[in-house]
């Protein structure tokens, strides 16, 4: 399949750049980094999915640069903005081999916000105007990033309620506790595989199947690490209608009668199938099973709805209490939550859990557009900026610090400030700091060169990447 045309991956007014910067400019060095945002910190993936996909090898040849220089002439209405002469350059020296250096810290590392993450720059003076526009592109990287950053810290909020609730022989359920549903609900299949990946670093429950193949081609995956069940869905519970509700419920069960099943059950009245047709009904059977029964609901406010079905599954089924003293039900039976689910969400139904006695083995959970699609550039505030040039032969600092308005009137400073001069990620005994490259020698860069003249010259495996995040978390 044809790569797309790297050529016109790019913002269209950064195509006049070139004559923008200044006469003597010979190398342009920027840096990314999330500003803030809904976390403290961030989980830094996706840069070697971007780097294989557009930028490797010859990242362009003479049919792209022709059909870009036909329609970006349509583009601007004038023949003067684009100058193939520049790619032109880089396709007879370098054969479309981008002279660029690129360095990141680490894929799976988390790191607090208002850190560098990555930097950029050009190897050939000639081609000075190369690293800021491949910014549009590799901005992209902010979707991965904040997808891994969104799951690893639902993993926080789920670890922090199993220790509080659960005993530590249930701790092996965590990594199942939040599943990926996410892929009919994404703009793209790119976003599904870019997206699904990043859950995976933190949960192994995920039907989309996107996530992991990504995994496998881009990062070197020694299996597949999205892990399902057999599930249900309305079309198939509704099939006899409400009166045939349970011979349906009978034929799930007995569809699969070992392991673990999932089974839509809210499709006319969620209490009622808990009560009576699951809770009496079916008791036996479910109860004799070799494997777990979670039932779904998939509508109503999540933690009322929750609690009713708890209530009703704890007086049909029995429980256990546990060693920290919260309720148990017997193996055989669970609930997955899959409607109303985000970040904010999660705590909430947790906490009522807590309050309620039941501890939080009983509960796992599927996330699909808050995990995917409910998030932007800014939940965690990415920014590619220049901090360092070279003019006629001089290294000069370049940084901006913007004011703005409050609501009052007065005039502060922006959070929108960039950093200036080139840049190092440093570990300290308290955590990752950003300082000048030549600054403290004695600690040494985080950020390593991954890319260099249209090379990898580093790559992760899928399970370096999980092993840095865990170990970091663990830390």
């Amino acid at each position: 399949m044809k790569r797309e045309n790297l050529i016109l991956l790019a913002d269209a007014y950064k195509y006049a750049h070139h004559k923008f910067y200044y006469p003597g400019t010979t190398n342009i060095y920027s840096y990314l980094e999330s500003r803030g945002g809904m976390f403290n910190e961030t989980v830094f993936f996706g840069l070697q999915y971007i780097l294989k996909e557009y930028l490797q090898g010859p990242a362009f040849n003479q049919v792209d640069l022709d059909e870009a220089d036909e329609f970006l002439k349509q583009v601007f209405g004038r023949d003067d903005v684009f100058d193939c002469s520049k790619f032109q350059y880089i396709l007879n020296k370098y054969n479309g081999h981008l002279p660029v250096r690129i360095k990141a810290v680490a894929e799976g590392t988390s790191v607090p916000t208002g850190n560098v993450l990555m930097t950029i720059e050009n190897t050939d003076p000639e081609c000075y105007w190369l690293t800021n526009f491949l910014e549009t592109l590799l901005m992209q990287v902010w979707y991965p990033c904040t997808v891994a950053t969104l799951s690893h810290e639902v993993k926080k909020v789920v670890t922090q309620y199993y220790e509080e609730t659960a005993t530590p022989e249930a701790f092996g359920g965590i990594c199942f506790v939040l599943n990926d549903f996410g892929f009919r609900g994404v703009s793209s299949v790119e976003s599904a595989k870019l997206g699904g990946a990043a859950h995976l670093l933190s949960f192994a429950g995920s039907d989309n199947l996107a996530g992991s193949g990504m995994a496998i081609k881009y990062y070197h995956a020694q299996k597949v690490h999205g892990l399902s069940i057999p599930a249900t869905e309305h079309s198939i519970c509704t099939l006899l209608g409400q009166e045939g509700e349970l011979e349906v419920f009978k034929h799930v069960l007995r569809s699969f009668p070992t392991g673990v099943i999932a089974c839509v059950s809210d499709s006319f009245n969620i209490f009622r199938a808990c009560s009576e047709y699951w809770g009496e009904d079916l008791k036996e059977e479910i109860l004799k099973r070799d494997g777990t029964l979670v039932i779904r609901p998939d509508s109503g406010d999540p933690v009322m709805t929750l609690l009713e079905i708890f209530k009703i599954l704890f007086d049909k089924f029995g429980f256990t209490t546990n060693a920290k003293g919260y309720k148990v039900l017997p193996p055989q039976v669970r609930v997955i939550q899959g409607d109303g689910v985000n970040y904010t969400e999660i705590g909430v139904i947790y906490k009522a859990l807590k309050e309620n006695g039941i501890s939080a083995e009983n509960l796992v959970l599927g996330m699909g557009g808050a995990l995917l699609q409910k998030v932007d550039r800014d939940t965690q505030k990415f920014a590619l900026k220049c901090s360092s040039a070279v003019i006629d032969g001089k290294e000069v600092a370049v940084e901006k610090s913007p004011t703005e308005m409050d609501a009052h009137g007065n005039i502060t400073p922006s959070f929108k400030k960039s950093k200036g001069g080139r840049l190092k990620l440093v570990k300290t005994a308290e955590g990752y700091k950003t300082i000048g490259e030549d600054e403290q020698s004695e600690l040494t860069d985080q950020l390593q060169t991954v890319f260099e003249n249209g090379h990898i010259v580093k790559e992760f495996t899928f399970e370096q990447v999980i092993d840095t995040l865990q170990n970091q978390s663990t830390t």
